[in-house]
């Protein structure tokens, strides 16, 4: 049964497929850093491998919070790795090393570009497709966003 919530089932629609966007952005940016915690090397291997782990688990909270939110809104949240692909705004770099420098400042690009992409669809989403929970719901993982970014951001300073 679709949810009757006052938004019309077209947007409905361009909500969910935006959500999905961002759900596969999160879903990148979740198996970069699992990367980044499995292999950084070097003297601060370990505060550092600490350090992702803390990052990834955020971002596992935060894909399954916007899966949740897609499925609110009476769509199926996207879960093939190729959708992911397809969707995201990330892109799979390479890196010259391991070391923690190197992770921290590509996840730190890709943070900020989440951050942008959120940003962005604030007001569509509240002003375009009459939906303010979703535009809401979007600014608190901006918020989250920026806190990670900021920490990445204070490592290398």
């Amino acid at each position: 049964m679709k949810p009757s919530i006052g938004i019309t089932t077209d947007h409905l629609a361009s909500v969910s497929h935006a959500l999905s966007t961002i759900l596969a952005d999160e879903f990148v940016l979740y198996a970069k850093t699992r990367s980044a915690h499995w292999n950084v090397e070097g003297a601060d291997f370990y505060s550092k491998h600490i350090f992702f782990e803390k990052q990834y688990e955020e971002l596992d909270e935060i894909m399954d919070e916007v899966a949740e939110r897609i499925r609110m809104l009476g769509h199926y949240a996207p879960a093939k790795l190729h959708e992911y692909l397809e969707l995201t705004h990330l892109t799979e770099q390479s890196r010259a090393q391991n070391s923690s420098e190197d992770f921290i400042t590509l996840l730190l690009k890709d943070h900020e570009t989440v951050i942008i992409h959120l940003r962005e669809n604030i007001n569509y989403f509240s002003n375009e497709l009459n939906d303010s929970g979703t535009s809401d719901f979007i600014t608190g993982l901006m918020e989250k966003h920026e806190k990670m970014a900021w920490m990445l951001r204070s490592h290398i300073k």
